[in-house]
């Protein structure tokens, strides 16, 4: 099987495998302690998936928008998303 159709580079690597880590140490959290349903700012009830995949939506509008309105370098929106992640994760 050949990658070469698609043009892979570190931090593309680094960001997939950052992805597939995140999702291995949730499973590992849910089996270790069971998620219940809660409602935070985000107004509906949510589990810990749930805020999770709101958390990466939202870091991937982050950067998109970060992309669209400055001219500064892409790095200094990973912060913006860790914290947005952080915040929905833990209050969300």
């Amino acid at each position: 099987m050949s990658f070469e159709w698609m043009y892979w580079t570190v931090p593309t690597a680094i960001f997939f495998i950052t992805i597939f880590l995140m999702i291995c140490g949730m499973l590992v959290w849910e089996l270790v302690s069971p998620t219940v349903e809660r409602r935070g700012f985000l107004k509906i009830p949510t589990t810990r998936g749930t805020r999770f995949f709101v958390g990466l939506l939202g870091s991937a509008y982050i950067h998109l928008a970060w992309l669209g309105l400055t001219d500064v370098n892409l790095w200094f929106a990973l912060p913006v998303s860790l914290a947005w992640i952080v915040v929905v994760m833990r209050w969300g």
